[in-house]
């Protein structure tokens, strides 16, 4: 029968713990989590910070694929008339611009149309929506408003072709 039982802790003060204990106490790193990305889930605030920094706030939670429905429910983009007018230039790079004599046809599909400001010139176009108002002024000024479904722009582009 042993007359002393060796303490638990005593053990632990070999060659490889140098008297800490565990191995893993005292190295100076902390409670970081492991190397690389390990300790980085969702409650891994010591690791926040870098992972936000790096990856945005895209890393955290779920992300997959949308529904249907929440595709029919997109909503359209809003432009003013003024703006319109403004932003000839840049719809004529973009290609959405087609010009002619008479007049200036312009491809807007995923916007609407609002009716803040007034037009100068007779313009031609072509959107998803319209409000009341923007259509009056436009018509005002010999122009058209034509609105336009996904459908009739992937009918027209699979013509041009």
């Amino acid at each position: 029968m042993k007359i002393k039982k060796r303490n638990k802790s005593s053990r632990r003060m070999g060659r490889r713990t140098c008297f800490w204990g565990a191995r893993k106490k005292h190295r100076g790193k902390g409670n970081k989590g492991g190397k690389g990305m390990a300790g980085s889930g969702k409650r891994a605030d010591q690791k926040k910070t870098l992972i936000i920094s790096k990856y945005g706030k895209t890393y955290f939670g779920k992300f997959g694929f949308k529904s249907i429905q929440q595709k029919k429910n997109r909503k359209l983009k809003e432009i003013n008339l003024q703006d319109i007018e403004k932003m000839i230039d840049y719809f004529k790079k973009k290609g959405l611009v087609k010009e002619s004599k008479d007049n200036v046809e312009i491809n807007l599909k995923g916007y609407k149309i609002l009716s803040d400001g007034e037009l100068t010139k007779k313009l031609i176009i072509k959107a998803s929506g319209f409000s009341e108002k923007a259509i009056e002024k436009i018509e005002k000024k010999g122009g058209k408003a034509i609105r336009i479904s996904e459908e009739k722009i992937k009918k027209e582009i699979k013509d041009n072709k």
